[in-house]
């Protein structure tokens, strides 16, 4: 089911905060996909059509792939699963290294999972810039 990203609903919105591993998937530079998984925050009211946001080491292969499709960003998705619940958000990744872009996505992190990372100095964010948005929640 298609969902507005600025937009998505209560129920969308909830399954989003709650507790729950994600995968991110990217693009590796001979094409194919590299899937992992990951903590993930998501944003509605981000950006243009909402932002998701995933801390990670900057020598990571989901960093690596990203850079690799160069300055206009990388297409990506982000997922997460439950029972019969999903939800999946797609868009345009590029990797940020800001000291206060990683330290609110730090935050939003630590709200999310009820834990604060142990502090890391080659930590970045991938900032997706969200396109899409579906599921069922």
């Amino acid at each position: 089911m298609a969902i507005d990203p600025s937009k998505p609903g209560d129920s969308y919105l909830a399954f989003w905060r709650e507790y729950r591993i994600c995968t991110l998937t990217t693009l590796r530079p001979d094409g194919t996909p590299h899937v992992v998984a990951v903590g993930a925050t998501y944003d509605p009211e981000g950006g243009e059509k909402g932002i998701a946001r995933i801390i990670t080491n900057k020598n990571s292969r989901k960093v690596a792939n990203v850079l690799a499709a160069g300055p206009e960003g990388a297409r990506v998705a982000v997922c997460q699963v439950e029972g019969g619940r999903w939800a999946t958000l797609e868009g345009v990744a590029r990797i940020r290294t800001e000291a206060e872009v990683v330290a609110d996505a730090v935050a939003r992190y630590a709200a999310r999972y009820a834990r604060t990372p142990t502090p890391n100095p080659d930590r970045v964010v991938i900032e997706i810039a969200l396109t899409r948005a579906m599921g069922r929640a």
